[in-house]
């Protein structure tokens, strides 16, 4: 990507976790320089897990998710550090001024002290719930309703979902938020003060769905039942090497193509017959999901997964097979994966990181830098703040910067 949409764009970034570094990384790799304020010695979710040696080296996690972004470490503690992170992010310019935070209680970051220094400030904030109170993906998921419908048909306990699905489109809602505020201050010269909650995009992503409409209606949750894809038809089948696959089938297309290629046309238009049916209707695939699945099988079972993606892929069938994460490495190896990068870390191990999945005029563009805990924290304070190398240098021996 050699003419980055957002270069030239400052970002100052003040988060943890995974929704606001999310946010900034996006912004990151879009050509916007981001940088990012941490604690001396980092913050909460600096050797958060995966981590290199399986945990005793640096943290995958970090690196990847802070890709491109420059780190400067301050003692926001005290009076001067406080004073430089303000400095920072209020400075002049038109691209200039725009803070993404998930600080909650911090009276001298509040958005009143922000736009006392400038009245056209954009300030982005990452909450958990529109009250401040803390939330994570893992427990708002929990609260509207996801883990019970999730899993096999036995049910019992609740099934956590392992990917922070919430975190990460909180993230993304925060660059959008972003975009659209340096639009307005374009267009009318107005900041934006902007909260974000992560149950509130929690609730809005299950009510959007339509899931809270079904679930006020019928008066109870939807059954939970494995790897069957509710409402229309799709699961998984074993091949005769053991590999798992995913079928799906939500068109009446894709279920011809599927009946087509399996032969078992006579079968199903007997089914539809015996049980009054019309199996182009998703609706009835649905409801006959086990009896479909239980036909299928077999065609599954006679071949290996080489031969079951070759003759799904030439009958333009809509499927996935089970892969490890492993199996997607290699395939990285291999050159097979052009978004995928290596990002080596200091210390010497490498994390396999992601360029942008936006491809801009048809290029994801360059993966950012590994980050550093506070490697560019003097010289961001002398370009963006003009501090000079003895002002630096006191503010290193009184332990305001690292």
């Amino acid at each position: 990507m050699t003419d980055r949409p957002l270069a030239g764009l400052r970002v100052v970034e003040c988060a943890s976790f995974v929704a606001g570094p999310t946010g900034g990384m996006t912004l990151a790799q879009l050509g916007a320089s981001v940088i990012r304020i941490d604690p001396i010695g980092g913050g909460p979710d600096h050797g958060r897990w995966p981590a290199a040696g399986h945990g005793t080296g640096p943290s995958y996690y970090w690196a990847s998710l802070n890709q491109g972004k420059r780190s400067i470490t301050v003692d926001m503690r005290s009076d001067e550090g406080r004073e430089l992170v303000l400095a920072l992010a209020t400075a002049p310019g038109e691209d200039r001024g725009v803070l993404v935070d998930n600080v909650v209680g911090r009276r001298w970051m509040a958005n009143d002290v922000l736009t006392a220094r400038r009245t056209d400030m954009i300030h982005v904030r990452v909450q958990g719930y529109p009250d401040g109170r803390p939330a994570v993906d893992y427990t708002v998921n929990a609260e509207v309703g996801i883990p019970q419908i999730t899993g096999s048909e036995e049910g019992g306990a609740p099934v956590n979902h392992v990917l922070p699905a919430w975190d990460l489109v909180t993230g993304l809602t925060v660059s959008t938020t972003v975009l659209a505020a340096l639009l307005q201050r374009a267009r009318t010269g107005r900041g934006v003060y902007s909260e974000i909650a992560l149950s509130d995009v929690a609730l809005a992503g299950v009510a959007n769905l339509g899931w809270l409409s079904e679930a006020a209606e019928l008066g109870h949750d939807r059954p939970r039942h494995g790897n069957h894809v509710y409402g229309s038809f799709g699961t998984d089948f074993a091949c005769s090497d053991g590999h798992r696959v995913m079928v799906v089938a939500l068109t009446p297309g894709q279920w011809t193509a599927l009946v087509t290629v399996t032969g078992t046309d006579a079968v199903f238009s007997a089914l539809e017959k015996a049980l009054d049916a019309d199996l182009t209707d998703e609706t009835e695939r649905y409801r006959l999901r086990d009896t479909i699945a239980a036909v299928l099988k077999p065609w599954f079972l006679a071949r290996d997964s080489e031969t079951v993606e070759s003759e799904l892929n030439h009958a333009r069938v809509l499927w996935g097979q089970y892969q490890p994460m492993t199996h997607v490495v290699g395939e990285h190896r291999a050159g097979n994966h052009p978004l995928l990068a290596d990002l080596p870390l200091p210390g010497g191990p490498t994390a396999v990181t992601a360029r942008t999945p936006i491809r801009w005029n048809g290029e994801h563009g360059e993966p950012g830098t590994a980050p550093q805990l506070g490697r560019e924290t003097d010289q961001v304070l002398a370009d963006e703040l003009g501090l000079s190398a003895t002002e630096i240098g006191a503010l290193h021996d009184r332990g305001v910067i690292g």
